[in-house]
């Protein structure tokens, strides 16, 4: 297997979409890359890298932060690769491995370390105070974000961020999917509370 070839995937972010009806041709392209061709890795980043740097990104509030913990995951992903067992959608392995490298990166931050802003792209025509409320709209969402325990986090970034149904939530976090409407539910009523104070310049 080459690790540099894997390497260089996990940090490029095309933007392609996940497609997790695609367990078998997932499935395929392991075996593929068991079997010594390396490029079949890459179309495996390529098919997931999106959604699971959106839910980094949701996880830690940090576009580095972000993209150190999905690369990081492809990499160990692709390191232990002989270990998968077919028997598990490949989506839900690899995102319990992102799981854990963001909770690392927490971790690891500084207790003084406030919350760091993603940097928005912010549209010519807009002007200052425009990008200014954007920016304060982004930065509020992320502190709500955060303030909400793991496992409400949790499915609301699966949910409104990765795109998942409630029975892919269900299948990647182990949860029955009426948990996950459920959690969801508390989760929109929290975040709803905490954004309530807030409104954008008139």
């Amino acid at each position: 297997m080459c690790y540099k070839s894997a390497l260089r995937a996990a940090t490029n972010f095309p933007g392609a979409a996940v497609y997790l009806s695609q367990d078998a041709e997932d499935a395929a392209l392991i075996a593929r890359c068991r079997a010594g061709d390396p490029a079949a890795f890459e179309l495996l980043v390529r098919r997931h890298e999106r959604v699971l740097f959106n839910v980094a990104l949701r996880m830690l509030g940090n576009r580095e932060d972000a993209a150190d913990a999905t690369q990081t995951a492809f990499v160990k992903a692709y390191e232990h690769l002989d270990d998968f067992d077919f028997d598990r959608r490949f989506f839900s392995w690899i995102y319990r491995i992102l799981v854990n490298e963001c909770f690392n990166l927490r971790r690891a931050r500084r207790p003084n370390d406030g919350l760091p802003d993603e940097p928005g792209i912010a549209s010519i025509a807009a002007g200052p105070f425009e990008n200014l409320e954007r920016h304060e709209r982004h930065r509020r969402i992320q502190a709500a974000l955060l303030a909400l325990t793991h496992e409400l986090r949790e499915v609301v970034v699966l949910r409104h961020f990765g795109g998942l149904s409630y029975d892919e939530i269900a299948a990647v976090t182990g949860i029955p999917a009426r948990t996950v409407k459920s959690r969801l539910y508390t989760a929109r009523q929290r975040l709803g509370e905490l954004l309530l104070d807030w409104e954008p310049r008139s």
